[in-house]
């Protein structure tokens, strides 16, 4: 009897041990993820920028002895030299612009891909895996001469029409929407509805998942872009923050308090972006992995 609690023992205390391996390495990586974004935060509250400087690599740049909001109000101008309310409202236009056209036109895309009658299907559909393996830097020159030929420079739409079509948001529509019993396309043809009618009213609606993982992919990728905007804006007028906070890094000096403020500033729209559609986002992660 002692034998055989003795042995029952074991796998409960290894199963324990396991445990708290797993927790110990939770811990540790969420801190090496959190580490630098609570650094970057307690930076923006110190108004030396030679300070700040100073306590990089030491335990004091998690530590403010007088914090102070006078680098927020220095960068948070709608005009002015310092004007990154206003680069901010622009980031803000061009993600909106970006992620709402394309998830109208990447989800039409992959419903016709899906469910039309579309000669040659599978001869797109590898031409559309194939595009995106081109990485974006080899066409971004002649993208930029045809947009100056369009007189499109230094214009938000400039920064939102190249990014709205993407091949691999159009293939992630049309696994998902491929994946969609055949009854209910049928249904809808035997009721009259039109292809558009089928994909706003019935396919639409059930994409919710799909279309949170576009949504947040997307903006991350469009609320990052640095290499094309900095090429095709000249002034103020459509800068986004992201070339903006550029501007803190000169020859001469760095301006480290104004830079901190200015990325927190950043960062804030897109986690409350990531937050929004998070819980569509991770069942769409779920769901494959279980359908998978």
């Amino acid at each position: 009897m002692s034998d055989l609690a003795l042995s029952s023992r074991k796998p409960a205390a290894a199963l324990n041990g396991y445990r708290i391996v797993q927790s110990i390495s939770v811990f540790v990586i969420a801190l090496v993820v959190i580490s630098p974004l609570f650094m970057l935060f307690i930076a923006s509250l110190k108004d030396d920028r030679f300070q700040i400087l100073a306590d990089m690599g030491s335990f004091r740049a998690f530590w403010v002895d007088n914090p102070t909001f006078n680098n927020f109000r220095e960068v948070g101008n709608f005009a002015g030299e310092l004007a990154f309310g206003r680069y901010l409202g622009n980031s803000l236009l061009i993600l909106g612009s970006t992620v709402s056209l394309g998830l109208v036109i990447n989800s039409m895309a992959g419903f016709i891909l899906a469910w039309g009658s579309l000669p040659g299907r599978a001869l797109i559909l590898s031409v559309i895996i194939a595009l995106y393996v081109i990485p974006q830097e080899s066409i971004i020159m002649p993208l930029l001469i045809i947009v100056s030929r369009a007189g499109l420079s230094d214009t938000f739409t400039a920064q939102i029409l190249p990014f709205v079509a993407s091949p691999l948001y159009t293939f992630l529509f049309y696994q998902f929407f491929a994946q969609l019993p055949k009854e209910l396309y049928e249904a809808a043809s035997i009721d009259g509805a039109s292809i558009f009618r089928t994909w706003w009213s019935i396919f639409m609606p059930l994409s919710l998942p799909a279309l949170a993982t576009v949504s947040i992919l997307m903006g991350i990728e469009t609320w990052n872009q640095y290499l094309w905007p900095i090429l095709i804006t000249q002034t103020d007028y459509a800068r986004p923050i992201s070339v903006a906070i550029a501007t803190f890094f000169g020859q001469d000096s760095i301006f480290w308090d104004r830079a901190m403020a200015a990325s927190v500033l950043m960062m804030i729209p897109i986690l409350i972006f990531y937050l929004a559609f998070q819980r569509w986002f991770i069942s769409s992660f779920v769901g494959s992995a279980v359908k998978g």
